[in-house]
């Protein structure tokens, strides 16, 4: 049944909007966007579906169709999140609404999502985002899309706790059927979108290690790519961000960082430039050579960055030996979540059977494979 039929069988009522937000898929440039750095993504047709009906009184009611669970909260009691809660994602967009002066009315919602839980495809701004659009319908709030993504990340950042970037808000809204996104995230804007030339697709392979970045070393990444800007900055005060280094500049420096933070700077600062080199070699249409980067983007996260785990380096190094595959790297935050891949679309299914059974033979564990299509951004409607 679709996301409208649950709902009327569920409130016995029709809602009054229905907004929809895809995940995404960060294709290079990993943990830049908290550094003021670019990024290449993609929204993802794998989405998630918000539906509400105004009611009376301060009691909200959320409905997640996938496994029927319900939770109620009440508009006087949201200052703070609740431990496990997926309305926390809710909740904080109608709290950083009410710093902006934005009263969100009690209401009914529901949502319906095809966006994989957990897994590095961002199923928490496709949630934020779905909210926020649809409340924006609802209830006639304008604010421009950059306002609605910095929301997004509030909610993540100040309601959660966890200092993430604003790449998976950005992605979910303006994507662009076919076509990568490419994002400056020292002017949070999207500077183009960049074409994937035809006959290639992006396979996701779930390493089945959940990530959490409320409880990993998100945070302490970030730590690390701040010390190094602030003391290079010091030295330099054209630098105030790791957006602002080059790999030369960094080395240079690296005498009096501390390693560690050297090392989590040498992946962000590579990763700037694998971006720019890779819109290059797309727009040149040398996929193969674009494929290498991913690879090389992996390498670095596993070694430099520290944010890989075994599975996911089991899926990169598998994806070298299995024909059909031009690159493969873990995506988005990374401690687990996903890896994707580049594949030629015509060797799609054998190359997905394959990396299938090889993490099952090595691993034990069925692994979870999506075929990709890279899908449009936001959008919502009144019903």
């Amino acid at each position: 049944m679709s996301i409208i039929e649950q709902f009327i069988a569920a409130y016995g009522a029709e809602p009054i909007v229905l907004s929809r937000a895809p995940g995404r898929l960060e294709i290079l440039g990993n943990h830049t966007d908290y550094n003021e750095g670019l990024t290449l993504s993609a929204a993802v047709e794998q989405a998630t579906e918000f539906a509400l009906r105004p009611v009376d009184g301060r009691i909200c009611t959320m409905r997640d169709f996938r496994d029927g669970s319900v939770v109620e909260f009440n508009l006087n009691e949201i200052d703070k999140p609740r431990p496990k809660d997926w309305t926390n994602y809710v909740k904080g967009v109608i709290v950083e609404l009410r710093k902006r002066d934005i009263e969100i009315p009690t209401f009914q919602g529901a949502i319906l999502s095809t966006v994989p839980l957990s897994a590095g495809m961002s199923s928490s701004a496709a949630l934020e985002v779905a909210a926020s659009f649809a409340f924006a319908e609802a209830f006639a709030i304008d604010l421009p899309k950059p306002e609605w993504a910095k929301i997004g990340q509030a909610v993540e950042n100040d309601y959660l706790g966890v200092n993430t970037g604003l790449l998976d808000q950005f992605s979910s809204i303006y994507g662009k059927k076919n076509s990568l996104i490419f994002s400056d995230f020292r002017t949070n804007e999207v500077i183009k979108n960049v074409t994937l030339p035809e006959g290639y697709m992006i396979v996701v392979a779930n390493s089945m290690h959940k990530h959490d970045l409320v409880s990993s070393d998100y945070n302490v990444r970030r730590q690390s790519c701040e010390n190094v800007a602030e003391a290079m900055g010091a030295k330099d005060s054209t630098i105030e961000a790791l957006r602002d280094v080059s790999l030369e500049q960094l080395e240079q420096a690296k005498s009096y960082l501390d390693i560690q933070d050297y090392r989590r700077a040498l992946h962000v600062v590579g990763e700037n430039e694998r971006v720019l080199s890779g819109i290059e070699l797309l727009e040149a249409g040398d996929v193969v050579a674009f494929g290498q980067l991913l690879f090389a983007s992996h390498l670095s996260s596993r070694d430099n960055f520290a944010n890989s785990c075994p599975e996911l380096d089991f899926l990169v190094e598998q994806a070298k030996s299995i024909p059909g595959c031009l690159g493969a790297r873990l995506s988005g935050g990374g401690f687990g979540g996903i890896s994707i891949h580049l594949v030629k679309v015509e060797e799609a299914d054998r190359y997905c059977e394959r990396i299938a059974a090889a993490f099952k033979l090595q691993t034990g564990i069925e692994t979870e494979i999506i075929q990709c299509a890279i899908g449009a951004g936001a959008t919502v409607k009144a019903l």
